[in-house]
């Protein structure tokens, strides 16, 4: 991908990343798009012209290039409206009409193009200002403050020109500009653009550690940041404490869509609804429920505390005897382990731990 590391092996096969997640190139990260076709030569006799350059905080643009031989990690200078942008070239070729398909561009619209390889001096003013973005940052922050606005400004970009400056920000709701860029614009002597980001994308370019101890999925690989509900939550049987289902963003852990498949999978074999179950020493409430193991913990209404563990075949059989508008006789019939045998069991007993499986007499 990135490093010679992940080039491909004198037998074809790919090496894959020796540095475990720490590229120095930085390009293994969740906005990097993997050029398989990089050792294959396609003899194409029309090389796909548009290239993909990225900019900081993944910021991603397509250009035409006429005649300049690029290739990927190549520092650019791009075209723009006003000025001139540097980026670096992150894939070349056929894969970036089916990039370019994917996001809804049409290759026919007209794109800015590549211009040159940037010179020395133009590198390091580029690298002055991205030196300088910290700085203005926190003077932006002061005076968005002064002016009592509810907005956090989380990253500031400027272009490789210095005309134009980008600043990153997330707010709650509508926030009032006006007297905002005449104070940035008076500050920082150069054009001022606001783009709102959302939370998640503002924790997925900042990084982090999660709970879990790796680093943040949205910063490294996860580029498709979809919606999270607490119905994800509640299908895992997960208990609602936003303290520990919130991610650094302030939003739900987008793992928790992860194996959300999985277990509407498995539920297709429980009862749609909490059954309640008849028999004739009272009505029993379920308690529990384990879905891999498909098994279910039942308890009488006026005895929360005895709890009665089943399978998940002797929960059916007992549900289809009160669709039949007949009681079952007790949960004790139909139990495979009850908290009551546990006392009977000798605190030194090697068996404490084992479970008694108790055979159901016809």
């Amino acid at each position: 991908m990135g490093c010679k590391n992940c080039n491909t092996g004198n037998n074809g096969l790919p090496k894959g990343c020796n540095n475990n997640g720490s590229c120095s190139s930085g390009s293994c990260g969740t906005f990097t798009v993997f050029d398989w076709l990089a050792d294959i030569s396609l003899n194409i006799s029309d090389q796909f012209k548009i290239v993909e350059v990225r900019f900081k905080n993944g910021r991603k643009g397509y250009f035409r290039n006429s005649d300049l031989q690029v290739s990927k990690g190549n520092p650019i200078i791009t075209e723009t409206e006003n000025g001139y942008d540097i980026g670096e070239v992150t894939l070349t070729g056929e894969l970036v009409k089916h990039q370019m398909k994917k996001k809804g561009i049409n290759i026919e619209d007209d794109l800015f193009s590549l211009l040159r390889f940037p010179n020395e001096n133009e590198i390091k003013k580029w690298q002055e200002l991205i030196e300088k973005e910290s700085s203005v940052q926190v003077k932006a922050r002061v005076i968005a403050i002064q002016l009592g606005l509810k907005m956090k400004i989380s990253d500031v970009e400027f272009q490789a020109d210095g005309s134009k400056a980008i600043f990153y920000y997330t707010a709650d709701g509508r926030v009032d500009f006006r007297e905002l860029i005449k104070r940035y614009a008076k500050e920082f002597k150069t054009r001022i653009e606001m783009k709102q980001v959302g939370l998640r994308e503002e924790a997925s370019r900042l990084g982090g550690i999660g709970s879990c101890g790796r680093e943040l999925c949205c910063s490294t690989w996860l580029n498709d940041l979809r919606k999270v509900n607490t119905s994800s939550a509640r299908y895992q049987k997960l208990a609602i404490n936003p303290q520990k289902l919130a991610g650094q963003c302030g939003k739900l852990k987008c793992c928790l869509n992860y194996e959300l498949d999985t277990y509407l999978d498995a539920l297709k074999d429980f009862p749609k609804k909490d059954f309640k179950i008849k028999t004739k020493k009272g009505v029993a409430l379920l308690q529990k429920t384990d879905i891999f193991k498909k098994r279910v913990w039942y308890s009488y209404k006026d005895n929360y505390k005895d709890w009665f563990e089943f399978s998940l075949k002797s929960l059916n059989e007992m549900i289809e005897i009160n669709k039949s508008n007949h009681e079952v006789s007790s949960l004790e019939d139909y139990s495979i382990f009850h908290q009551d045998e546990i006392k009977q069991i000798p605190e030194d007993s090697i068996t404490r731990f084992d479970k008694n499986k108790k055979i159901k007499h016809a």
